[in-house]
């Protein structure tokens, strides 16, 4: 019986890639930050011990950008917990709703930051200066709710995109053997994510020159620079609104998941991430995954934020060299993630080895990072630090958002890939508040911003040996098929899941 499920476009994929282009972060991600730290310092700068009262106590503003980076990751991970599955139930068009709304939040909140940044940051009294960062705090958390939110759904349509695609439904017909059909799939999820992520760093390299000049046009006129930064994130967050609509127009609408009888789809979420959780020991592979995913992906999320903050003050916060430095990463970023992809084409690499390379990259990272409780003459402490830092994390660490996802797709059973995203995200959320509050509180006790980097260095190596000593791909692939032949009753037939009949169709439409 020939498949139902529509074949992927040229036109459908380029759609998909735009949206990521335009969600590149730079508006929430890279420089709300650095806006939200500028404020924080301009407050502090009244104190002699340049500390603000948040979250009960006086801390040092490092301190509060990592408690504000910490709080809205626990709250993705609640959010995920709560409509992560609603994609994956009802019709296709529930994922394109959560992901315009999602996106609607984030333009919002990238307009918002115009009325925090008036111009007036240093004229008003104690009063209006603690309402300002108070409300700073609250847009960026927001802020990168939204983002990250938008992100996982934009995400989860990759397994879909790329088993829909020709080639793979071709392969499909002529029913290859397993091993073949599992590397064949997974070159062409490696090859449709890295085309995206190729094609979000030239894009924001564009963007970035375009900023790059307006910012010394603002300069010239004496711009503030957190009047320059707010006008920044506007600028990228409008970007952002235009390369989205595409998508929400192009997508094919592939059916999800039919409600059972009596039950809600909430209902039927949180029963099915139950249902997960309680077969994820059938899934050993996708369990060691999980686990490496969760600690990595701690380590490097706070990482960011740690050089960031260590970042803007050597800058002392000037939006054209913060701008600049954005630039030289994202070239560099661009040109990694096609070297990357042009190796594992060439040689024929599986996944979990460019993979593995990443995980090097970050280990070296914290290092370098660490060396800065020893000496004052590295670990991000110096603008030429910062400048080869930039070219070296957007080379070798940046594919981890390619490939992190890639390997997401490679452990997760047919028609379970928004379940299994959305349990990969709030795992990883999970983790992503955990290293920062406990680097807050590092912070907070030595008064040093370069002591986090100790326990992220030895979170880091010891995720990655763990990663590379155990993750099994082929072995994955074959436990996912007894997983669904077990779960669903669906016939087995040279390893892999029959999934042509009726049932099983609507069952995986939802990829």
């Amino acid at each position: 019986m020939a498949s139902s499920r529509p074949t992927t476009t040229n036109r459908e994929l380029k759609a998909w890639y735009l949206y990521y282009t335009g969600a590149n972060g730079l508006a929430l991600f890279n420089l709300a930050p650095a806006l939200l730290q500028s404020l924080l310092e301009q407050a502090a700068s009244r104190n002699p011990q340049r500390q603000l009262d948040f979250g009960g106590r006086r801390r040092d503003v490092n301190s509060i950008v990592l408690l504000a980076n910490g709080a809205s990751f626990g709250a993705q991970a609640v959010l995920l917990l709560v409509i992560g599955s609603y994609a994956d139930f009802g019709p296709g068009i529930a994922r394109v709703l959560l992901l315009a709304f999602w996106s609607l939040v984030g333009y919002l909140v990238g307009f918002g930051w115009l009325a925090v940044a008036d111009g007036a940051e240093r004229r008003g009294g104690d009063e209006e200066e603690t309402t300002k960062w108070h409300v700073a705090i609250i847009l960026y958390a927001v802020g990168l709710v939204a983002y990250q939110l938008t992100l996982t759904y934009w995400t989860a349509a990759l397994p879909g995109l790329a088993r829909d695609s020709p080639s793979l439904q071709e392969c499909h017909r002529q029913a290859l053997p397993e091993d073949e059909m599992t590397r064949r799939y997974e070159m062409e999820r490696s090859r449709i994510s890295n085309l995206a992520f190729w094609w979000q760093s030239v894009g924001e390299v564009a963007m970035l020159a375009v900023v790059v000049a307006v910012m010394a046009g603002l300069r010239r006129n004496k711009v503030s620079n957190d009047r320059g930064l707010s006008a920044l994130i506007a600028g990228t967050t409008a970007i952002w609104l235009l390369l989205s609509l595409p998508w929400f127009v192009l997508e094919q609408r592939r059916p999800g998941i039919p409600v059972a009888k009596g039950q809600t789809v909430l209902v039927a979420g949180l029963k099915r991430l139950a249902d997960a959780a309680s077969h994820m020991a059938q899934l050993r592979q996708s369990l060691i995954y999980l686990a490496g995913y969760f600690l990595l992906g701690d380590s490097l999320n706070t990482t960011v934020t740690v050089v960031s903050t260590l970042q803007n003050e050597v800058v002392a916060f000037d939006p054209l060299t913060i701008t600049a430095l954005l630039l030289a990463g994202i070239a560099a970023q661009a040109v990694g993630i096609a070297s990357f992809w042009y190796v594992q084409k060439r040689f024929r690499l599986r996944a979990k080895t460019m993979f593995s390379i990443v995980c090097v990259a970050i280990v070296l990272v914290d290092g370098w990072g660490m060396a800065g409780n020893w000496t004052d003459r590295l670990g991000f402490r110096n603008v030429w630090e910062l400048w080869l830092y930039q070219v070296l994390y957007g080379f070798f660490v940046c594919p981890w958002y390619s490939y992190s996802q890639v390997l997401i797709s490679c452990v997760t059973p047919v028609g379970h890939e928004f379940l299994f995203f959305s349990v990969f995200n709030v795992v990883g959320k999970a983790s992503s508040f955990i290293g920062p509050f406990i680097s807050s509180a590092i912070i907070d006790a030595g008064r040093n911003s370069s002591a986090p980097f100790y326990f992220l260095f030895g979170l880091s190596l010891v995720s990655a040996v763990g990663l590379w000593a155990f993750l099994d791909l082929e072995e994955s692939a074959r436990e996912q098929a007894a997983f669904l032949a077990r779960k669903e009753a669906v016939p087995v037939i040279d390893g892999v899941v029959d999934d042509d009949d009726d049932d099983s169709l609507s069952r995986s439409g939802s990829e």
